[in-house]
């Protein structure tokens, strides 16, 4: 959860501000504006204290071959919120920390004197690397091929960036949590071999689960399912669970063993959940296909740009559209892809 409080000299702003953090990943959390003076200070030299909450987005840029496209700049996005052109405040690449972004003139919508938030240090720490929640389907499904699937998610694992954490959890009936989420990254190995194969599949009440565990963590987040069949023990619909995860901001990318015509009732759910919070599906039924999909997770982690911005002022309190663009013309042949919005908690 980012919350900031700025204090700056000048006149306070007013009103209520939302937080996301999306992918493709977008995190929010209920959001207050708060505004106080310090009494014995001369007015012309009130400090006020301002608490703030801020957007965060996670943009993959790929060109037509599907390759990720790296060296952009703040300079080549244009951002807007509900129509409402927004100032970047920070940007990185890759698991850089990203930095402050130099402002020459005031912001859309502001006056001269008004805060201008800059995202502050503390925050900054908090972008570096990417939490990763490894959710690992252990099913009766996975008798034969358990041993290949923790083969494929061990490489990836292995391949992370030193500044990434990485959690490990199986699931069948159950959620089993192997690895809690930390940047050592034998750790969560050891919890990937402790793993093994049960029950009915019950992905979707476990994927709730590994929500909400990742809604308690700042910075960059992800969610990975490994799934090797169909749901067959869940209270509660895919849907719902997209429905969540794009209102905690989480992108999530599904990697499936199931052919895509051979199980389309998961296939349309997985596509459905990943494409609203900004990740991928990939159906990959060899295991070298497979292997190939966490390798480009991985390199979609290093590759993807953190931009952040405090929202203008909005009075919408539903679903607020978010576009992102790249300007130069040369530039407008690459896809974008990002989260499309979020709705502000109250």
């Amino acid at each position: 959860m980012l919350r900031n409080t700025d204090r700056r000299w000048g006149r306070a702003v007013t009103g209520r501000a939302a937080f996301c953090a999306a992918a493709v990943w977008v995190l929010f959390v209920p959001s207050t504006a708060l505004c106080q003076a310090t009494p014995d200070l001369p007015r012309s030299e009130a400090i006020f204290e301002v608490e703030v909450d801020l957007v965060m987005l996670n943009v993959a840029v790929t060109d037509q071959r599907g390759r990720y496209v790296q060296g952009l700049s703040p300079q080549d996005f244009r951002i807007t919120e509900d129509g409402l052109p927004q100032s970047i405040a920070s940007f990185g690449a890759g698991n850089v920390a990203p930095r402050r972004v130099a402002r020459t003139g005031v912001r859309p919508g502001t006056t001269p004197g008004d805060i201008e938030f800059m995202i502050p240090e503390a925050i900054s720490d908090q972008l570096v690397g990417t939490n990763v929640f490894v959710l690992f389907d252990t099913s009766n499904f996975m008798y034969r091929s358990l041993v290949y699937a923790e083969d494929a998610i061990a490489d990836f694992i292995r391949g992370l960036d030193g500044a990434d954490s990485v959690a490990v959890y199986s699931f069948s009936r159950n959620l089993t949590r192997h690895a809690s989420l930390s940047d050592d990254h034998d750790d969560a190995l050891r919890g990937l071999r402790r793993s093994v194969a049960g029950d009915e599949t019950a992905l979707y009440n476990c994927l709730l689960l590994t929500l909400r565990d990742a809604a308690e963590v700042s910075g960059r987040k992800v969610i990975i399912v490994f799934s090797n069949g169909p749901d067959n023990a869940s209270a509660v619909s895919p849907d719902d669970v997209g429905a969540i995860a794009e209102d905690e901001g989480v992108p999530i990318y599904v990697i499936s063993t199931r052919a895509l015509n051979r199980d389309p009732i998961s296939s349309n759910a997985f596509r459905r959940i990943t494409q609203r919070t900004g990740g991928k599906a990939y159906f990959a039924k060899t295991w070298q296909r497979q292997s190939e999909a966490f390798v480009e997770i991985r390199e979609e982690l290093a590759s993807s740009y953190t931009v952040t911005y405090y929202p203008q002022a909005n009075p919408n309190r539903g679903w607020r559209s978010i576009q992102v663009e790249l300007l130069s013309p040369e530039h407008r042949r690459y896809r974008v892809r990002t989260r499309a919005g979020y709705r502000p908690k109250l």
